[in-house]
């Protein structure tokens, strides 16, 4: 199963639900255009809600690093959202839960964006 994205907004902030795999290949492309493609038309507060994320690899990391760094590069924010046990332990291993800002609560991580801008 490749990987599937549903986008919508709340406030300012928009929502990408993903679901399936980001592995090389296929789900690693498709996150990336579909970063890119927000970037490009200005949404720049971008929150992954990775709740019904099944499996990802290095290369899905990579890209979820690659997304992080490119929102920045254009002043935007890229978090986090419900990561699942797995997930949430690679990016520890890793050490890259201390670069992602990631919550559990969709409300909270949206009203962060706020916070974060206006600060």
């Amino acid at each position: 199963m490749s990987m599937k994205a549903t986008i919508r907004q709340v406030n300012a902030v928009t929502v990408v639900d993903l679901s399936g795999r980001i592995t090389l290949g296929e789900g690693c492309t498709q996150l990336r255009e579909l970063i890119r493609d927000l970037l490009s038309k200005g949404h720049n507060k971008l929150l992954l809600n990775l709740a019904d994320v099944t499996y990802i690899d290095s290369s899905g990391i990579g890209e979820l690093v690659s997304g992080f760094t490119a929102v920045s590069n254009q002043g935007g924010q890229l978090k986090l959202l419900n990561l699942t046990k797995k997930v949430h332990d690679l990016l520890q291993i890793t050490k890259l839960l201390t670069v992602f800002d990631v919550s559990d609560d969709e409300a909270k991580a949206v009203a962060s964006f706020d916070k974060v801008a206006s600060a």
